[in-house]
Parts: C-alpha cells; sequence; structure tokens
C-alpha cells in the first residue's frame, strides 16, 4: 500500500512544472513576419499567406486591415489568475485598390503607451430624435401580440 502512494506522490509530483507556461493568442511571431512585408511591394495573396486572415479589417475601407498578436503568462504560482504581457503588438496594413501593401505600421506596447488619445466623451443620442422615434415603432410593430398570433399559428 506504502508503494501505490509514494508511486501516486511521485507521479503527481513529476507532472507538475515550476516553469511558466506562455500562451499565445493572435498571430505567433507577428514581429518576424511584419518584416518579411516589403511596401510596394508584397500583394494581398503574400500576405494571407504568411499572416492568415486579419483580426480585424476597416469597417469603411477594406483597405486596412489588423493583425494582433499577444503573448502572456502567469505572473507567479501564488497569483493563479494574473497574467503577465509577454509581448503585445499590432500591426496595421494598408493595401491599395491593386492589392498592393502600401504602407505598414508596427504597435507595440512602448510604442501604444506614447499614443495620445482624445478626451472627448461622446454624447448619447436623444429619446426624442427622429431615428430612435422610427426604430422604436418598428420595434412595438415586431413585439405586438396580433403579429406573434399569426406567426405561431402558420
Amino acid at each position: 500500500m506504502k508503494k501505490i502512494i509514494l508511486l501516486c506522490a511521485l507521479i503527481t509530483i513529476t507532472n507538475c512544472t515550476l516553469k511558466n507556461i506562455e500562451k499565445t493568442h493572435g498571430v505567433a511571431l507577428l514581429e518576424t513576419k511584419f518584416e518579411k512585408l516589403i511596401e510596394n511591394k508584397t500583394n494581398k495573396n503574400q500576405i494571407l499567406k504568411d499572416l492568415g486572415p486579419p483580426s480585424t479589417k476597416n469597417i469603411f475601407d477594406n483597405s486596412v486591415w489588423i493583425y494582433v498578436g499577444k503573448k502572456t503568462r502567469k505572473k507567479s504560482l501564488f497569483k493563479l489568475a494574473r497574467n503577465e504581457d509577454i509581448r503585445s503588438n499590432v500591426v496595421v496594413l494598408e493595401i491599395n485598390n491593386r492589392d498592393i501593401l502600401v504602407k505598414k505600421q508596427l504597435y507595440t506596447i512602448e510604442n501604444i503607451q506614447k499614443i495620445n488619445f482624445s478626451e472627448k466623451i461622446t454624447t448619447k443620442t436623444k429619446k426624442d430624435s427622429f431615428v430612435f422615434g422610427v426604430l422604436s415603432s418598428f420595434r412595438q410593430k415586431i413585439d405586438s401580440p396580433k403579429r406573434n398570433k399569426k406567426v405561431s399559428q402558420q
């Protein structure tokens, strides 16, 4: 019986690791892949091959692609829920209408901290606005009990 307990304890101890576990989110090795991209030479297909699909595209214009790469690890054995950022990079690529890379930018943790953000606050829309009235009337029509009865009967 003592041998079984000793064997279980030995297996448990050897499976525990004191080495920090690193987790990668987004594109791995984003900095090295960024260096391979050449402005006015690299095309959209090469970007998709090297980096994969973008994390986000610009809503207003599909010519701006954004890639995110982040690497974290546990801070300490005693702080179980806390993660420490090792690397956090954002790459912004601008592609022209001929699918050629025009501009590339790499933002690291140090660069992001230097960016000045606007202090202005977005104002809320008034409930008396025309758009709010139209949308609320649509909502009332969709939620009306008569409409729900017709849909459920079919």
